[in-house]
């Protein structure tokens, strides 16, 4: 302590007293001089556990590695060359996602082995509708106690969707904070970053009257609304082992969500895509609004396409209206885009013969002073 802001201090063998210029006593605090001396693992961290765990997964991470990727796990920092990728006028595309409330039903069941999958998605997804690439991922874990085998499972699900979307893992933070979280309780966080040729980035001020809408179907309820459903399964006391098309009511809530990367990046290639909305929290009703301009409306028919079976049970079972359900869950629809009514025929088919389920969800219309962006 600096003399100046504590002019008087005085040191007893059995007690520490600081004592500040007005003689109020600010501290005191018994020292024991026999007492066991402490270290960061008595605190409930152990640091030899994290190193352990970065060494067991540091082959699945090189696994999925493209070029630019410089040096691997372990560094202070992650490298990437741009170099190689030849772009002309590269433009990164940055995006951070979770997986909400989802994360309690995967500890809740112990199913950790696709929810990595699902922080993946999120973020490359959302980049994804920019026209962006995915490059790399980085990923944070953390926990009250790090569980070696509950991470290493949820960080190998990470790789796996990596893999899936092309990106590599390249880096990441596994935090043990006591006192933070409690029990088994554990929390992800994703960061993505892409890149696009600065002439091909997709903003949706090129969207016009009569332009289509195609949809591709989600996988079910992806990582959005688990708050409401984790309390509709809590009203109705129901069980997640009972059956639904001959799938656990757990099955179909834990399925990953999709990963649209490799089809809609093909697509790019071949047809001029004007806008993409990335259905997330918010559903239908807040996320198409996003991806075209003010003036513009999205009219979509909900008779082009049936309401999986998932959603059905919410709704019935949680008494929950149609317009909430829009503006709640992806209700079956995971992406959007938009293309000219000339582009029409062609993003279908080259979609379909990719091994996708398109379908023309609706249009883009003059949009009516103060009304709505999405119409029914």
């Amino acid at each position: 302590f600096h003399a100046r802001t504590h002019p008087r201090r005085i040191l007893c063998s059995k007690t520490i007293a600081l004592i500040a210029a007005d003689g109020r006593r600010r501290y005191d605090a018994p020292v024991d001089r026999a007492a066991k001396k402490l270290s960061y693992k008595d605190a409930g961290v152990d640091i030899e556990r994290g190193s352990l765990l970065v060494e067991r997964l540091r082959e699945t991470a090189r696994a999925t590695h493209r070029p630019g990727v410089l040096g691997g796990l372990g560094g202070f920092g992650a490298l990437f060359d741009m170099a190689p990728l030849a772009y002309r006028q590269p433009v990164l595309v940055a995006g951070t996602d979770g997986v909400g409330t989802k994360l309690k039903l995967a500890i809740e069941a112990g199913r950790h082995d696709s929810i990595g999958v699902d922080l993946v998605a999120m973020c490359v997804n959302d980049v994804l509708t920019q026209g962006a690439e995915p490059l790399f991922f980085l990923d944070y874990f953390a926990s009250a106690r790090l569980d070696m085998e509950t991470a290493e499972t949820v960080i190998r699900g990470i790789a796996a969707g990596c893999a899936e979307a092309g990106c590599s893992l390249i880096g990441g933070e596994t935090a043990e904070m006591p006192g933070l979280y409690q029990g088994g309780d554990y929390d992800l966080a994703g960061f993505c970053v892409g890149v696009v040729e600065k002439e091909a980035i997709i903003t949706g001020r090129q969207a016009r009257e009569q332009d289509i809408l195609i949809a591709l179907p989600s996988s079910g309820c992806h990582a959005n609304g688990y708050a409401l459903i984790r309390r509709i399964i809590a009203a109705a006391r129901q069980d997640l082992s009972w059956t639904l098309n001959d799938r656990t009511l757990l099955d179909h809530l834990i399925e990953p969500t999709r990963i649209y990367v490799r089809p809609i990046l093909a697509l790019l290639q071949q047809t001029p895509v004007k806008a993409i909305a990335h259905i997330t929290g918010g559903g239908l009703i807040e996320n198409i609004p996003r991806m075209i301009p003010a003036p513009l409306a999205a009219r979509i028919d909900l008779q082009s396409w049936q309401m999986p079976a998932i959603f059905e049970w919410l709704q019935e079972t949680g008494n929950v209206d149609q317009h909430e359900m829009l503006k709640t869950f992806n209700c079956g629809v995971g992406l959007v885009f938009c293309v000219a009514r000339c582009e029409r025929d062609n993003a279908l088919s080259r979609l379909t013969e990719a091994g996708q389920q398109p379908w023309v969800i609706g249009e883009l219309a003059r949009r009516d002073e103060g009304g709505p962006g999405v119409v029914y």
